[in-house]
């Protein structure tokens, strides 16, 4: 059986919106090794004078992550800033992942690591034990150009420029009972509004994220949004929506259309945004930031993870949460970018959590190397080559039945069409035992193919194929056997998706001929 995907690239009803580069975030927390042994390593081989390991750094360089959160995650809701600047840097307790955090390092040196990786900086204040004062104080210390305490000890510190942060997170997931300060919408709400209002005295040209439900399955999930949007959708930009996707009881189908999932939860949120909007008379928009999705074996955590955080006591940087991804786990994550895409009307920036050894797409050992895992490779191929805008498609096809989240299409795909006529089409083979053929007609464009590649099971391993330090097996190989036909309509692309595959065509102006 055929699927047969079609969209007009000429018509601009079919364009759902540009493309935004902050969707191809990532972020940087303190938990684990995630700074420590991960970006930052004085001593490694490749260690820079500031301490930052040069091969992590050429890594992400590779991965194109355009915009880093920092500091945290669950970590910001029990940080004081203020330790991690200057020569004095304490060692405290960092009750949200169980050790010691030596604060080494801190705001500078995070600066420096994102200039050098050219990354922004998306930085998220302490609403758990701290507040409005806490806030105003690292704005101040991080924006204002001098003269007063803050921007002065700035300096002293050796930034004589400010940093201009742009974008700040208000909290984090201040919903769920894990959080450090955790709190009731009204609560929570009342609090991001005060901070913001602040905020933006302090520097009107803030972009603030306010904190929206952790995952989709919360049991106060949309009831938060309108309680904290009534407080604060005057004040702020973007409201954040947390996503993390894992595998269950062997249910291959389920976890292959977790694409489907997280459209479903992006709609139902932009739904209930535009209802609050509604009722308070707001002409506004307020975008949705995806500011933390991955795919994550939360198992692990509750049943490793957590044990050994116990039994080891308090130490620095300890190994936790250090999924090994698979050939399976990669096709989600490419699924997942997909589903970015194909919700750019809504989603205003996105960031992967975690960067490095964290459910992470890069992985490194003290002392030793760093490596691709197999997720480093969708989020590197979308980042490099998803620009212009995205396009709507309509699929006919199969469809398969999953027991989680309903029927969804055997292919899920998503497309961009970029300047110079150049084009981009990714697509999720979830036919987890057999090849699937794909007639893809794209109307009102002549296109040719520059490249097409697919990351599938290597050749004598199975679906649970992984790197490591040692072996990198999977990556994107050439898929041969791609038909390109153009006419004066259009055209057409005929190829076959291995199973279980990820697969990105690389579009130019018409070239003709085979791939």
């Amino acid at each position: 059986m055929t699927v047969h995907i079609e969209g007009d690239v000429g018509n601009a009803a079919q364009v759902i919106g540009p493309v935004p580069r902050r969707l191809f975030g990532s972020f940087v927390e303190h938990m684990g090794r995630s700074v420590y042994t991960g970006l930052y390593e004085p001593g490694h081989a490749t260690a820079d004078d500031r301490g930052f390991r040069g091969d992590v750094l050429e890594l992400v360089r590779e991965l194109g992550p355009t915009v880093v959160r920092y500091p945290g995650g669950n970590f910001v809701s029990g940080y004081r800033w203020e330790d991690g600047v200057g020569p004095e840097r304490p060692a405290r307790l960092d009750p949200a992942w169980h050790s010691v955090e030596s604060n080494r390092f801190g705001l500078h040196e995070f600066v420096g690591w994102a200039e050098a990786a050219g990354a922004e900086v998306m930085y998220a204040v302490n609403l758990g034990t701290r507040g409005i004062q806490e806030a105003v104080d690292v704005l101040e210390y991080c924006n204002h150009a001098g003269g007063t305490e803050l921007s002065e000890r700035r300096r002293a510190n050796g930034a004589d420029r400010p940093f201009g942060f742009k974008l700040w997170c208000l909290g984090n997931e201040m919903d769920g009972p894990w959080q450090i300060g955790h709190k009731t919408a009204d609560e929570y709400g009342r609090l991001a509004a005060e901070t913001a209002r602040v905020m933006r005295m302090i520097d009107p040209d803030v972009e603030l994220v306010v904190a929206g439900s952790s995952h989709a399955d919360m049991p106060t999930f949309g009831s938060w949004e309108r309680t904290v949007l009534r407080h604060t959708a005057e004040l702020v930009d973007h409201i954040s929506l947390h996503a993390y996707y894992q595998e269950l009881h062997g249910d291959t189908d389920s976890y292959l259309a977790s694409g489907a999932a997280l459209d479903r939860y992006i709609r139902t949120t932009a739904g209930i945004v535009d209802e609050t909007l509604a009722e308070l008379g707001l002409d506004k928009k307020i975008g949705i930031s995806v500011d933390e999705w991955n795919v994550w074996d939360l198992r692990r955590w509750n049943e490793v993870d957590q044990a050994r955080l116990a039994e080891g006591g308090w130490r620095e940087h300890p190994r936790i949460i250090e999924d090994t991804y698979t050939v399976t786990d990669a096709v989600v994550v490419g699924s997942l970018l997909s589903s970015l895409l194909r919700n750019v009307d809504r989603v205003t920036m996105a960031n992967q959590a975690q960067l490095v050894n964290v459910i992470a797409p890069i992985r490194s050992e003290p002392g030793g190397p760093a490596w691709r895992q197999t997720t480093f490779h969708p989020f590197r191929q979308v980042a490099a080559l998803a620009s212009g805008v995205s396009l709507r498609l309509t699929v006919e096809g199969e469809r398969i039945r999953t027991a989680q989240h309903g029927e969804v299409d055997l292919v899920d795909v998503a497309a961009t069409a970029g300047d110079c006529g150049r084009g981009a089409v990714f697509l999720t083979n979830r036919a987890t035992a057999s090849p699937t053929e794909v007639r893809l007609r794209l109307r009102g464009a002549r296109y040719g193919v520059y490249a097409v590649e697919t990351l599938t099971t290597p050749d004598g391993e199975t679906r649970h194929a992984v790197n490591t330090a040692d072996s990198q097996p999977v990556r994107p190989v050439p898929l041969p056997g791609t038909a390109v036909t153009s006419d004066p309509g259009g055209t057409t692309i005929t190829m076959t998706l291995p199973p279980l595959s990820w697969t990105v065509l690389q579009l130019c102006p018409e070239a003709g001929g085979h791939a």
